[in-house]
């Protein structure tokens, strides 16, 4: 086998199971995830800094369900309603919640 046919059969192969590693199951929690995420900054509201915006965000994606992700994630491009900010007022009240926040030294999170 020539060089060149070498190399693109190692890549073709390497794409392949990098593709395999990404199970549509994965990318799609992954999309649910991000979408989770950004309905969760845009409700989080007080004086936070961008960077302390992502970290909260992040401490209760995180720590949500894989049923509150999608019901969050439901929410994405629409004003946070009550149901959204009461679960993001529950997964916030969990102790695991609340340790990803003070261990981040984030201050209070209201909604």
């Amino acid at each position: 086998m020539p060089v060149a046919a070498g190399i693109r059969w190692i890549g073709g192969a390497a794409v392949a199971v990098a593709l395999t590693a990404c199970a549509p199951q994965d990318i799609a929690a992954k999309v649910t995830d991000r979408a989770a995420e950004s309905v969760v900054r845009a409700a989080i509201k007080g004086s936070l800094s961008e960077a302390q915006r992502d970290t909260a965000t992040r401490c209760i994606v995180t720590n949500a369900t894989a049923g509150e992700r999608n019901t969050l994630a439901r929410d994405v491009g629409a004003y946070a309603g009550t149901l959204t900010v009461a679960n993001i007022r529950t997964i916030l009240d969990r102790p695991a919640t609340q340790a990803c926040l003070s261990a981040a030294s984030l201050p209070p999170i209201s909604t």
